[in-house]
């Protein structure tokens, strides 16, 4: 073999090493509630996780799929259908959440929707008829390799935000979610399809059952102009997105292009689940907490508000220590994590029993279920009153809606510790 053979081999093996793992749908929000997608590292819970998201065990490597003629192309390399369902009416919004999306990774992304009758827990993927929903392309083209949907999924914080069309009548769907990358794709074959699939069980007064469509395998073809196409020369001024006209009743997708910086009000409830996360790099926020103890009623009122230049919904560690009073002042200082790539987050139980509702809000702060508990002694002026005792650390919940990724309620428990009144994660 040649120098320059060898050379362009090792380059090639490179890039190839360099571009094998991608994100996946790790999170759905769907009326405010948060649910866990897929995750190949579930093969490894015994038993594994039910969720609505499809299975794809064989995609360890986060991978993406080119044959527009396997059926692969449908829901991803061996996707198994979900063991649940999201709920969601007509007419509202879903958020799907990416672990990590490449920014050199250019591309549409798109959304499909197919009616799969009483089950599609056990339905045959290769006949379900898909409806484009949503679309977004390219946005500006100069400069090469111009600015795309993929970034603005990415200025979202990872996620992209459907509407599930007010017409859809009541039953049960699939989603099909996608991202094409075409950063590779002035060879035919270059481009990289990255499907993700999500059973739906749509309420609302819509009569659209979606009785036709196009099946998942006949969606786009190689030569396709929005699949074999240079994104860096010469200059694009448009853009054809692959695959069918939109659905009657849908619109092009339309993303927020910045994130949000985190804001948050709490007040005293019971905990939930909160999934936990890895991570590959940090940032820091600060954060300020007033929790104010009564000492006539087992109950705690927290205002939380928190000023942060990057946010992650990744889970972080946190903790803060204060004098014993009856109204503490904390000041906080958070390291936020934001993975490079990481896994789905989990529950705290790692091997939760089929039965078991994963659905849970991601947070700031990981938690675990448990009830608000605070001792306090009846009858005490609170204005004079030391801080009330506690023998042990005190779990104490808040539920806190955080403007994070793009806003939706989310839950998380913090501890009063004895002594220091130490609050910090379940």
């Amino acid at each position: 073999m040649s120098s320059l053979k060898y050379a362009a081999t090792i380059s090639a093996l490179a890039l190839l090493s360099k571009v094998s793992a991608h994100g996946i749908v790790s999170g759905i929000v769907a009326n405010g509630a948060w649910q866990s997608g897929y995750d190949p590292s579930f093969v490894y819970q015994n038993p594994p996780p039910v969720v609505a998201g499809w299975s794809i065990p064989t995609d360890s490597d986060r991978g993406f799929v080119s044959d527009y003629t396997s059926a692969d192309i449908i829901c991803h390399k061996g996707a198994i259908p979900g063991g649940s369902y999201v709920q969601v009416a007509a007419g509202d919004s879903i958020d799907l959440q990416w672990t990590v999306w490449p920014e050199s990774h250019h591309g549409p992304v798109i959304d499909y929707l197919a009616a799969c009758g009483d089950d599609c827990t056990t339905v045959d993927k290769t006949q379900l008829l898909f409806n484009k929903i949503d679309e977004a392309g390219l946005n500006n083209g100069d400069p090469a390799p111009g600015n795309w949907a993929s970034d603005d999924l990415i200025a979202n914080n990872n996620t992209w935000t459907v509407t599930i069309p007010a017409s859809i009548a009541p039953g049960k769907y699939v989603l099909r979610h996608e991202i094409i990358a075409l950063h590779s794709a002035f060879d035919v074959g270059g481009a990289q399809n990255y499907p993700q699939c999500i059973n739906l069980e749509v309420s609302g007064s819509g009569t659209d059952s979606l009785p036709d469509g196009t099946k998942g395998t006949e969606l786009y073809t190689a030569e396709d102009p929005g699949i074999h196409i240079s994104i860096y020369y010469p200059v694009l001024t448009s853009y054809i997105i692959p695959g069918p006209t939109l659905h009657d009743g849908s619109s092009p997708g339309s993303q927020p292009t910045t994130s949000v910086p985190p804001t948050s009000t709490t007040s005293s409830t019971s905990g939930v689940v909160a999934p936990t996360d890895a991570s590959s790099s940090t940032t820091s926020s600060s954060a300020s907490v007033e929790i104010t103890a009564s000492p006539t009623a087992p109950s705690a009122v927290v205002s939380h508000t928190e000023d942060s230049s990057s946010r992650s919904t990744t889970p972080v560690d946190s903790e803060s220590t204060t004098t014993t009073s009856s109204t503490i002042t904390v000041t906080t200082t958070v390291t936020s994590t934001e993975p490079e790539e990481t896994d789905c987050p989990f529950e705290s139980d790692p091997s939760p029993s089929p039965a078991t509702d994963v659905s849970a809000a991601p947070t700031d702060i990981p938690s675990t279920p448990t009830e608000s508990v605070v001792t306090s002694t009846a009858g005490t002026d609170s204005s004079s009153a030391p801080a009330p005792e506690l023998s042990s650390t005190t779990p104490v919940s808040f539920t806190s809606t955080v403007t994070g990724r793009i806003g939706r309620p989310t839950k998380f428990i913090c501890y009063i510790d004895d002594d220091e009144f130490t609050l910090s994660p379940a």
